[in-house]
């Protein structure tokens, strides 16, 4: 398996329709036309492939729905799938659309094997930013804030700041708010020094 993980957002749908957007690390298979996902149980992502059998695979730059998941702000504009019954984010420069092939359970992040079933480019990639790297290091930090002790925190969210100030357009501006504000309210309600 390639170790390598790519920073990814994947759709799903619920049994009854609801939509739900996660950012995910991601492993592709090469070669074998597959990509492997290890949500963390519980999850919402991982309950909806395993109930409908199907997620979609959306490459972004946009790193607002990556900071915008883990503050709360899940709301994305969302387009129909079009080989799988689901959605993909309309902002997506390329998606793929997945099928659940296989399946190994574990008690902390189950490995579920997606084979690719379709895929296909929307728009050109520009590359990336140094703040766009930082928004989405930045998301990460926000998703284990529970995990991490405050000075890592601190000492991460400093270095950060540094591509914030020196690369960041008025997206990622935006969504590097949302990070600090969500550092700032997890500190407040676990009684940490701010």
């Amino acid at each position: 398996m390639n170790d390598v993980i790519f920073e990814t957002v994947v759709t799903t749908v619920s049994p009854d329709g609801t939509p739900h957007v996660a950012p995910m690390g991601i492993r592709y298979r090469e070669g074998e036309g597959e990509v492997v996902l290890m949500p963390f149980k519980p999850s919402t992502t991982l309950d909806n492939i395993l109930a409908t059998g199907h997620a979609a695979l959306n490459i972004v730059v946009d790193t607002r729905v990556f900071a915008g998941c883990v503050t709360g702000r899940r709301t994305w504009p969302l387009v129909p799938t079009q080989r799988i019954e689901g959605i993909r984010l309309a902002s997506a420069l390329r998606h793929l659309e997945l099928r659940l092939a296989d399946q190994q359970d574990d008690d902390q992040r189950p490995v579920l094997r997606m084979a690719v079933v379709h895929e296909a480019d929307h728009a050109p990639f520009p590359g990336f930013n140094r703040a766009q790297a930082a928004v989405v290091e930045g998301a990460i930090l926000v998703s284990r804030l529970r995990m991490l002790p405050a000075a890592k925190v601190d000492a991460e969210m400093a270095y950060l700041q540094i591509a914030i100030d020196k690369t960041a357009g008025p997206n990622e501006h935006e969504a590097w708010g949302w990070i600090v504000e969500a550092v700032a309210k997890h500190r407040a309600r676990s009684g940490e020094p701010s």
